[in-house]
């Protein structure tokens, strides 16, 4: 978010903040559960007068594929095993060891697309990983898997993904991040069928905001003082 270089040499600190938080592993859990159990079709139409019509996936005995496997998506592995799944990961430069490691099985990309039941994205978004989930790894996906993207919108192609929504190539979505934000009231994804949609909540959580704001109050409480904490770049 900040040229860090620019920043230097042009005078100016730049203090961060911890963010340690799981919140966002936590809601791709929430998202997970949604989908997969239609939870909120099953409320929409409880509150009308229905009753239930949808028939749910379970978790257990399924696969998490996870793309990417840093400190989000190493989050995600204990929680799949209390639900009795199998998880396997990918990412760019994820090493058999590192994934032993974080008690996963590191597999190849076109791998965990074809394997997994749910794929969960926890990836940074760069030049690199921008289409990183496009129309060729949306093909590889079961009919009755999930994904689920709690990181940054470019790193699906939206219109890869609206199209097999549309089609019924894949069971369904769960996103809490779009190419646009906020999303526009005309976007397609708000109509997009057998989706869960969040206003990219990852890190929005009492705690998570506690630090943020507590931590950038004492940051300018100390480059006023002449003692910077938490640095990151200086000039």
């Amino acid at each position: 978010s900040i040229d860090m270089d620019a920043a230097a040499r042009q005078g100016v600190t730049v203090c961060g903040t911890d963010g340690d938080s799981r919140a966002t592993s936590e809601l791709a859990w929430g998202l997970i559960l949604a989908v997969a159990r239609a939870i909120p079709a099953e409320d929409a139409r409880l509150r009308a007068g229905g009753w239930q019509r949808t028939i749910g996936a379970e978790l257990q005995g399924r696969t998490l594929g996870l793309v990417g496997l840093g400190r989000q998506g190493g989050a995600m592995v204990p929680v799949a095993r209390a639900f009795g799944m199998a998880v396997i990961a990918w990412s760019q430069r994820l090493t058999a060891e590192r994934a032993a490691a974080a008690g996963v099985e590191a597999v190849g990309k076109e791998d965990l697309f074809r394997r997994a039941d749910i794929v969960s994205i926890h990836y940074k978004l760069g030049p690199r990983s921008v289409g990183l989930v496009g129309a060729a790894e949306l093909a590889l996906m079961k009919q009755d898997a999930f994904l689920i993207n709690t990181s940054r919108g470019p790193i699906v192609d939206r219109a890869a993904l609206l199209a097999a929504l549309h089609a019924g190539r894949i069971a369904g979505a769960g996103l809490d991040v779009y190419d646009t934000e906020p999303l526009p009231p005309d976007d397609p994804f708000r109509a997009a069928p057998r989706t869960v949609l969040t206003p990219h909540l990852g890190y929005v959580s009492d705690r998570a905001y506690r630090t943020f704001y507590g931590h950038a109050v004492e940051d300018i409480a100390g480059f006023l003082a002449g003692r910077p904490v938490r640095v990151l770049a200086a000039p």
